[in-house]
């Protein structure tokens, strides 16, 4: 726990005053009591007392005091707090095995239109990274659904899988809306668990990673900033030939006139979506990848967050007081009153 005002604490010192106080009017009393010759005659005449709840309403009361106390510096405490998701970075896999048309009418299609519902049921800012033989930035996180609906449509296929760069690529759009992920460039390190971040990042695609980095090394990265990755693999396994979108380019050099298909690397997208915290999924067809998006989490995690708690301190230290005072009422009232209760 820590305090916004330390210098405050220095109202504590009231309490050993006050202590000091009531010890020095006790000793007072005694010295100067009257001393009579019969002290059965004496306790006939005076209430009943007990010493232990005399000394327990003074410490109600001091404890009281103390929290009050505190309560004026301001404390503030790491409390674990829901949060949800805030940024979700959508990577797209546009190599050449996405013009498969073992999903009608083909895997890059299907793909785009998913992406679009996946959009539209987003409450927080969602960027959009496209690759193939490398990796980039469409459009960072934002909540224009009109401009990532754009670059939807620009989407081309090309050479080349490189999904450990497009994690990179996802980790860095985070880095730029969210103060508490370092970018990619930035080495982290840490003695304890990286803090589990609200922002997520989902990766599309129908093949096996063939550039750039590993994506288990990439995960690493995205697990040591505490950013989950949900990792999604597209299609079947049935053979079928390459048909791209006009103005593609036909990525495998002719070879698409005959059937041909990319088998899912399941275990790598395993190992990073469970390495990060996150989870993999596997669709074959365009209602199972829309359910697939719209059903990802809603990533709404438990974050250590500082709260000021001057509240509950003053809350206590009040309670206390007034237990510490009632309690002193009630047992030192006139034996009469007593009787009659």
């Amino acid at each position: 726990m820590t305090v916004a005002w330390p210098w405050a604490l220095t109202a504590l010192a009231a309490v050993p005053v006050l202590a000091g106080f009531w010890w020095a009017v006790r000793r007072h009393r005694r010295r100067h009591a009257v001393r009579v010759p019969s002290v059965l005659l004496l306790r006939a005449a005076l209430p009943a007392r007990s010493l232990w709840r005399r000394r327990l309403a003074v410490a109600l009361f001091g404890a009281g005091l103390v929290l009050t106390g505190v309560a004026v510096a301001r404390p503030h405490a790491a409390v674990a707090v829901p949060v949800e998701s805030s940024t979700t970075v959508l990577a797209i896999d546009v190599s050449g095995s996405m013009c498969s048309t073992d999903v009608d009418p083909n895997r890059l299609v299907v793909a785009q239109e998913a992406a679009r519902s996946f959009i539209a049921a987003q409450d927080g800012p969602v960027g959009l990274v496209a690759f193939a033989g490398f990796a980039g930035l469409l459009v960072e996180p934002t909540t224009d659904a009109e401009r990532l609906d754009r670059a939807l449509d620009g989407l081309r296929t090309w050479r080349g899988t490189a999904i450990g760069m497009a994690i990179l690529a996802s980790i860095d759009a985070i880095a730029e809306t969210n103060p508490a992920v370092a970018p990619t460039g930035v080495r982290v390190t840490a003695d304890r668990p990286p803090e589990v971040q609200p922002d997520v990042i989902v990766v599309l695609t129908d093949g096996a990673n063939t550039r750039g980095l590993p994506p288990a090394e990439a995960a690493e990265l995205a697990a040591a900033r505490g950013l989950r990755v949900y990792t999604i693999g597209f299609g079947t396994s049935e053979p079928a030939p390459l048909v791209c979108n006009p103005g593609q380019v036909d990525p495998t050099g002719g070879f698409a006139r005959r059937g041909w298909n990319q088998e899912i690397e399941e275990d790598t997208l395993i190992e990073v979506a469970e390495m990060t915290g996150g989870e993999y999924f596997r669709a074959e067809d365009a209602a199972q990848l829309t359910q697939v998006l719209l059903d990802l989490p809603r990533a709404v995690v438990l974050q250590t967050r500082q709260q000021e708690v001057t509240a509950w301190f003053v809350l206590a230290g009040l309670v206390l007081v007034s237990a510490g005072v009632l309690a002193s009422l009630w047992w030192n009232r006139p034996r009469q009153a007593r009787r009659r209760g």
